[in-house]
């Protein structure tokens, strides 16, 4: 805003004392004072009032003037509270140094100039973004790419002073500030994401507001082109646009450090604008993926209808170079397969589509987007890492063709690559927030093969692999291929009123004798176990005298009438303890 529009204001109270030449100046905020040198407070075209309580004498106007001209303010405003008028020795050094002087009246309050200055400045602010942005955009969906969500969050920072980040459904950064200022850590990353899909889920209304700490953040959808309004210039869906288990797990996030809740229509709009160009760039980037997606269909369905290995290898070798560029040798393939699905009836059966389908297309589609998403290395840095991932979907099942460097030959390649565990352990949270108790998603993953010849075996066994996680408690559950040759795999197939009447057989009169007397039963058995029927080690790990140790696993034997030196009965609790 200009100095001239300050005068035009009869409720600010001021009054001109010098500097009417210099009135076209801009003010860019506002700055009350009552140091003797308030410049480290300073950064330019600020209004500063004081009420001229540093003022001993006269000779103090000259140098706090000029170390206000020094810092490039904008003016200077004086209040009449103290001292009655403002002192001739103060307009004359104004006067020297070309700095405009206002009085203001002792009936009006600094705080009703502050927010009259911080309001008409925030709101030229706002108008200058929304052009800027508005320029952008149309730069962006009309030619190539103007920067991505980097250059939006930059006129966020410089034109209205916030700082802001582009994180993915899981909680990984896309995009973020360029300033000096902290970046979020991996942990805040996942609870903003947690929040953003545990809201969405829940129907509120964004933006939605998250407070860690003594911060409050805002977080905003991002959402693709056509998901969005019809209406022009509107960013906000409305909430039955589509059903929102379709984009819950692959919309974007804007967060904004700053509390929305009090902000004007118009800088939520312009927020809404922003999230809306962010959106074009996501949408570029899924278009992107056409050709890696393409190359995973091809392969998932040559490998599923019995293609000659022949074929196979030949549409690899074609795969490899967009994956990989600059890759000298074959690679090692694995094969991830995933799954997302709903619970809508009671019966817990699979949810329905919008239209009163299976959902089975919607519900590939949405773990192909997610699957997407897992296998980017959260802490990757470089060329976007989704580059090398190509993902299919068939039915309600995605399948991904992740190709490895080829490793030495010492090894096998078995190894090598991903592991399961690894993949969901720094997405889990905020998954679990979006499925919401009602969805869950399984993965599983196959060893690294090398051949084409080993497709289709990588195939069944990701797919086995994920059945075998779809059989554990929990909303987001992996399972390896190292766990397809291990009980683990029996265990989640045991029917539950076998597994009840199994562990309850075994280990009831464990619990009960436990309760009654506080004994730890159940933790030696486990503790005896876990070190093979060694005594020696068993009693030092639980701090017992051998001889209890001895007079505990007795009693063990007494209740349930097994012996604890037979491999059998050994076994027996073994697999009760890991199913109960």
């Amino acid at each position: 805003m200009r100095l001239r529009a300050l005068l035009d204001t009869d409720a600010l109270g001021l009054k001109l004392l010098g500097g009417e030449d210099e009135l076209d100046r801009s003010v860019r905020g506002v700055m009350t004072t009552d140091l003797r040198d308030p410049s480290r407070y300073l950064s330019g075209g600020e209004l500063v009032l004081t009420g001229l309580a540093w003022r001993r004498d006269a000779a103090d106007s000259e140098p706090f003037v000029r170390i206000l001209v020094q810092a490039g303010v904008a003016a200077l405003a004086a209040g009449e509270a103290e001292l009655g008028r403002v002192p001739e020795d103060m307009v004359a050094a104004c006067a020297r140094h070309r700095l405009p002087l206002f009085a203001v009246n002792e009936s009006v309050a600094f705080a009703t100039i502050t927010e009259h200055v911080v309001r008409q400045v925030s709101g030229e602010r706002a108008g200058d973004l929304a052009a800027v942005v508005d320029r952008h955009r149309r730069m962006m969906t009309s030619g190539p790419a103007g920067g991505g969500p980097d250059v939006v969050l930059d006129l966020l920072g410089s034109d209205l002073d916030l700082r802001a980040w582009v994180l993915s459904p899981t909680g990984r950064p896309v995009a973020g500030p360029k300033d000096s200022g902290p970046a979020l850590s991996a942990e805040v990353c996942a609870k903003l994401a947690a929040e953003h899909l545990s809201a969405t889920r829940a129907g509120r209304r964004a933006p939605h507001r998250a407070t860690l700490g003594a911060t409050t953040y805002s977080l905003f959808p991002v959402r693709g082109v056509e998901h969005r309004s019809a209406v022009p210039g509107a960013g906000r869906l409305p909430q039955a646009a589509r059903d929102v288990r379709e984009t819950v797990l692959s919309d974007w996030l804007l967060v904004v450090e700053a509390d929305a809740g009090e902000w004007a229509e118009e800088r939520l709009d312009l927020l809404y604008g922003v999230t809306q160009l962010i959106a074009v760039e996501r949408d570029r980037r899924d278009a992107a993926r056409t050709v890696r997606r393409r190359l995973a269909q091809e392969v998932l369905e040559l490998v599923q209808t019995g293609a000659a290995p022949a074929e196979i290898a030949a549409r690899l070798r074609v795969a490899a170079p967009v994956l990989l560029p600059g890759l000298g040798a074959a690679p090692h393939w694995q094969v991830v397969v995933a799954r997302v699905e709903w619970a809508d009836g009671p019966d817990g059966g699979p949810g329905r589509g919008p239209d009163g389908s299976d959902g089975s297309a919607e519900t590939g589609s949405v773990a192909q987007t997610l699957l997407e998403e897992i296998l980017v290395d959260p802490l990757a840095t470089g060329p976007e890492q989704s580059d090398r991932i190509a993902v299919a979907h068939t039915g309600d099942e995605a399948v991904a063709l992740v190709p490895l460097p080829a490793v030495s030959s010492e090894h096998d390649g078995s190894e090598a690559g991903i592991l399961a565990d690894a993949l969901l352990a720094s997405v889990r949270e905020p998954l679990s927030a979006g499925l919401d108790g009602d969805g869950r998603v399984t993965l599983g993953v196959s060893a690294a093969v090398h051949s084409a010849e080993g497709l289709r075996g990588a195939l069944e066994e990701a797919r086995h692999a994920r059945r075998v996680a779809a059989a554990r408690p929990g909303r987001v559950c992996a399972a390896g291929h190292h766990e397809l040759a291990s009980h683990v795999l029996l265990l989640p197939f045991v029917p539950d009123d076998v597994r009840r009447a199994f562990t309850a057989r075994l280990l009831d009169p464990l619990r009960d004798y436990d309760r009654r007397h506080r004994a730890e039963l159940i933790p030696t058995l486990e503790s005896f176990l876990d070190c093979d029927g060694s005594w020696t080690r068993c009693a030092n790990r639980l701090h017992l005298h051998v001889n209890t140790l001895r007079y505990r696993v007795g009693r063990i034997e007494q209740l349930t009438g097994r012996d604890l030196s037979r491999l059998e009965d050994k076994l027996d609790f073994f697999l009760a303890l890991r199913m109960s």
